[in-house]
This record gives structure tokens, sequence and C-alpha cells, in this order.
């Protein structure tokens, strides 16, 4: 009898200390900055084509995955961001890093972000390429604000390495600012790249919002890129990159209209966005380019109609000009999925044969988010 009342009591007291051992477990917190971390992502999947004479093509394409991460630290915001392209080429890889950095956000006033994020400049350049409504950034977003940059810079989705002040200022009765400002200071090579020529690049811009849903903006670009071949003299020199943007957007309700103006004057590289570093004279030292579309709702939330102009003159000039005339609809099946069609007639007159000018061009895009 007394060993079974022992052998009781020990099962009890085994019982009640794994009870307690669970209840410990069950009282731990994490700390608030890992509660604080979102994960996220998204898929475009894209076939596109085009009856260019004597070179069509019609192709099936992984335009991009990019998986995020975004933190929150006391009064710093954080976030690292991978990008996996079907993109290959020099200074092209397949995964690369495309976002690191940090933003102290304490006053809306006035924001510090360091790191590897978007250059401060112009409207588009900042949009969400699975909200930016297109099957591409506009030919002068993609030129000169750092995607497949004139200056032969690896395509590095208008990003680069330095830091920035920012902020919302000027605010009306209800609260809401008047004005914004951003000022960066960047190695001026793009991302994942040290500066070649210890001379780095500012980027300015300042715009105003009288209305709800209107921006009105200008901004600013001076800086350099090193390293570049010279073919006349074969020595390794720096070259200039002097740009400038006037923006205008109206965005509200699902309607959304925006036109910009951009100009360059600097050399170019022999090619754009492949990590090029041999200077084409030929090019001239002037390029611009601009663009205006509009978006809106067909059935709201559900089916957008959109029509787009969009030029770029790589030398300036209308006889090495490209335009496309843009008109598609953007389908949503709900808030993670969405269908995206357009087709544009093309003049594009940097083909050496006039009779081969005009072109179609069709793409079709599937994106989804996670």
């Amino acid at each position: 009898m007394k060993r079974l009342l022992i052998l009781a009591i020990f099962a009890m007291s085994l019982t009640l200390n794994a009870n307690a051992q669970d209840k410990e477990k069950k009282t731990i917190e994490l700390p608030q900055w890992v509660n604080n971390i979102k994960f996220s992502g998204y898929g475009m999947l894209q076939y596109q084509g085009e009856d260019k004479e004597g070179a069509h093509t019609n192709s099936f394409n992984l335009r991009l995955l990019r998986m995020i991460l975004d933190g929150k630290i006391a009064d710093f915001d954080w976030r690292v961001q991978v990008q996996g392209t079907n993109a290959t080429g020099p200074g092209q890889p397949t995964v690369q890093l495309v976002d690191l950095y940090a933003e102290w956000v304490r006053h809306k006033e006035f924001k510090v972000r360091v790191g590897q994020f978007k250059r401060a400049f112009t409207f588009e350049n900042p949009t969400h390429p699975i909200t930016q409504g297109w099957y591409s950034y506009a030919m002068v977003i993609n030129n000169l604000s750092a995607f497949g940059d004139r200056t032969g810079e690896k395509a590095s989705g208008g990003r680069d390495i330095g830091i920035q002040v920012s902020g919302d200022v000027l605010p009306n009765s209800s609260g809401r600012p008047l004005l914004h400002y951003q000022v960066g200071v960047y190695n001026g090579e793009g991302i994942n790249s040290k500066d070649q020529d210890n001379r780095k690049d500012i980027i300015g811009g300042l715009w105003v919002m009288p209305i709800k849903g209107v921006r009105i903006g200008a901004f600013g670009w001076t800086g350099s890129r090193g390293g570049m071949l010279d073919p006349i003299t074969g020595e390794k020199i720096s070259i200039g990159k002097n740009r400038y943007a006037l923006s205008a957007e109206y965005d509200k309700d699902e309607f959304t209209f925006r036109t910009e103006y951009i100009h360059s004057q600097g050399w170019g590289a022999a090619s754009a966005g492949n990590n090029v570093r041999e200077i084409d004279y030929t090019k001239g030292d002037k390029a611009d380019g601009w663009y205006v579309f509009g978006i809106v709702p067909v059935i709201k939330s559900k089916l957008h109609a959109k029509a787009r102009y969009n030029t770029y003159r790589k030398d300036k000039t209308w006889g090495n000009s490209k335009t496309m005339y843009e008109i598609g609809l953007n389908y949503f099946f709900n808030k993670r999925m969405q269908i995206n069609a357009e087709y544009a007639r093309v003049n594009d007159r940097s083909i050496a044969d006039p009779d081969k000018h005009n072109y179609n061009f069709v793409d079709v895009q599937f994106d989804f988010r996670f």
C-alpha cells in the first residue's frame, strides 16, 4: 500500500512539473521587432510579341519574382528585397539583392534613409512594377532614371547606394501636407556597386500637392559614372550625368493620369543596362523623352482601361526617336491576382530602313502577390 502511495505521489509530481514547464513555454514572448517582420512578394509572368520586319518575335517570359522582408525596430523601418529574373548578360545575374535599407521615421517632416534603394528622381521611378499598370516603365524612365541607364550601368531598377533625407511639410487645415522634398547622395554606379571615381551623384526632388490626389513636381540630378573607356584615347575617364525632370500626376479613386519629361546631358555608353563601360560618341551628349498616360476604371476594382503616348529620343533628335502608341486593359480577379494586356503601334526611326519604322507590339502579363 505504501509503495502504491509513493508511486502515485511521484506520478502526480511529474504531471505537475510537466504542466508547469508547458505554462513556462507558453509565456515566452518574442521581441517586438520580430513580431513586426512581414514577409511578402510577387511574381510576374509574361507573353510578348512583335512583328518588326525581318525580326518577328513571340515568347513566354518569366518577367520577375520578388521576395520582400519589411520590419520595424523602434523609430526605424527596414527592408530587404531580393529579385529573380530571366535576365542574362554581363552585370545582370538572375538573382540579386535590389533593396537593403533602414529609414529613421520618427518625424514625417524629416526622414533619413541609408542603404540601397530607389533614387529620388521622377514620380514613376518609385512606383511598384505590379501596380505601375503597363508592360514596362516608360522608355524615358528606363533610359534616364537608371533602370537600363543610358550610361551603360547594369540594370538597377532605378536604385543606387547612398543616403537620402525627405519629408512632408506645410500641412493644411485638415493636416494634409502641401509640400514634399527629397534629396539624396549616391555612388552613381547602380545596385551592388562601389563608386568608381569617388564623385557622388546628388539627386533632389520637390513637389506641391495643392489638391488631394494631385502632385506637380520637378527633379534635378548631377553626377558621373567612372571607369568609362574613351575609344579615341583608350583612357578610362568619367562621364557626366546632368538631368532634370518635370512631372505632374492625378491619382484618386482608381483614376490615374501622369506625364513626365526628362532631359539628360552627358555621353552615353554603347549599350544601355548591360554594365557596358565604353563611350559611344555617335549618340551625342544629349537625350530626352516624355510620356503621358491615363488609366480609368470601367468596372470599379475589377476592370481598368488605359492609353499611353510614350517617346524616347536617344540623341535628342527626331531622326533617332522611338514612339509607342499604347492601349490596353487591366483585369483584377481579386486583390492578389490580375492580368494586364496591351497593344502598341511602334514608330522606331532609329531603324535604318524607313520602310521598317512601324510595327505592332503586344504584351500580356499575369501577376500575383503573396
